[in-house]
């Protein structure tokens, strides 16, 4: 793989390189939140269309000649350049600042352009800018070509999107005006801060909410850590980085009063077109699944649901909280994504992350990040059961 520097520009031929790749952003937690983006420009580098800011709100340009898949720490954008239209003729790859701090808090990184070309850059390379613009891909004379950038830029997420001459949707939903001309770019996101924070969520079209996905993702290798609880019998000095399992599941009450469990532990999928409503799209045992592990609601059905108790539990690995680096996110189509952060929490290994409940026809979701202990033979479901008044009946399940 060729090592780029700021500045440094080649043909993606003369690389080796393809029209069909990843360009993968890698960026290690360091105490900030850095949000990263692609923009597709056209010739003027002005955004060809709000379609084209792909992004946490929109992971997909129209005909999906980019997609994008988010972990913590990493974004992975799937490019297929004959497949974009001949309006866009530049896709530039940047990163904004979520919440305090400036790019030179971050840690050190790097953009990748599949195995043909790396751009690595770190804190120290900037000032005390709220975004930056990493990398390019455009076309020149029919010829594409990549560009290391590494370029600092004042304002975040929100002024980048102006820049490239793109439009923000108010954040708040007003009376319907007559059909705009183009769509506009919501940047909403709501971060749920502390235990207790609700957020509460309106029907947007007549069926219902649409399909709600909600996403878990965590820092499948962490580095090592000191063998403390459990993993101090296993003797002293640290523990080598472990792939974690985390398992995403909940509980759920339907409006009649049926309740249930949706897990890979047992194989409990669960089903989206019928009753409970809610479907657990697989199970990442590898850690190798880049976007985590998703649940799906059925929002148009909504109605019939009551409340749902999003959990994860750490099935291998692990000795702390801390190492996941978890984060939950849960979208809905023309919404704001609300995210939760795992971000305290112990040796548990059962957490309840958060409560989406139907509030007078309302989705309202509220943080809970309670970490749930076992107690001698009751296990950390049970436990969380209890506290919740599920009143579910338990039995040791296995996922082999």
């Amino acid at each position: 793989m060729n090592t780029f520097v700021r500045g440094q520009k080649s043909k993606l031929s003369d690389l080796g390189c393809g029209t069909v790749f990843e360009v993968v952003v890698a960026l290690p937690s360091s105490g900030v939140t850095l949000d990263l983006s692609c923009f597709g420009l056209d010739a003027a580098d002005r955004l060809a269309d709000d379609r084209y800011m792909i992004f946490y709100n929109q992971l997909a340009s129209p005909e999906g000649a980019i997609r994008l898949e988010l972990s913590a720490g990493r974004a992975v954008f799937q490019v297929n350049l004959d497949a974009l239209p001949a309006t866009v003729a530049k896709l530039v790859f940047t990163g904004a600042i979520d919440g305090a701090g400036t790019m030179r808090d971050i840690g050190s990184g790097s953009l990748s352009v599949g195995n043909a070309a790396s751009f690595p850059f770190a804190g120290p390379d900037f000032a005390d800018e709220k975004a930056i613009i990493l990398g390019e891909l455009y076309r020149r004379d029919g010829v594409w070509r990549f560009g290391a950038v590494g370029q600092g830029f004042n304002g975040g997420l929100s002024a980048l999107l102006s820049h490239f001459g793109g439009t923000e949707a108010a954040p708040t939903p007003a009376p319907a005006p007559a059909p705009a001309p183009e769509k506009k770019v919501s940047l909403s996101k709501v971060t749920l801060e502390k235990r207790g924070d609700k957020v509460s969520l309106e029907k947007k079209q007549a069926q219902g909410f649409g399909k709600i996905r909600v996403n878990l993702n965590w820092n499948q290798r962490p580095v090592a850590a000191e063998k403390t609880g459990f993993f101090s019998k296993m003797g002293g000095g640290k523990t080598d980085a472990i792939d974690l399992d985390l398992d995403l599941g909940c509980l759920y009450e339907m409006a009649n009063g049926q309740k249930g469990v949706v897990q890979a532990l047992g194989d409990c999928w669960g089903k989206y077109e019928q009753r409970p409503f809610i479907h657990l799209a697989g199970d990442d045992r590898s850690g190798a699944v880049s976007e985590g592990e998703n649940l799906f609601i059925n929002g148009d059905s909504f109605d019939q649901i009551r409340r749902v108790l999003v959990y994860t539990f750490i099935y291998r690995g692990a000795p702390n909280w801390a190492a996941t680096d978890g984060v939950v996110t849960i979208e809905l189509p023309n919404q704001p994504s609300v995210e939760v952060r795992l971000d305290q929490g112990g040796g548990q290994s059962m957490c309840a992350i958060a409560m989406i409940e139907n509030v007078g026809g309302k989705l309202q979701v509220t943080k809970l990040v309670d970490y749930i202990p076992n107690q001698g033979k009751v296990s950390s479901h049970e436990e969380m059961d209890k506290k919740y008044g599920f009143g579910l009946r338990w039995r040791t399940g296995s996922k082999d």
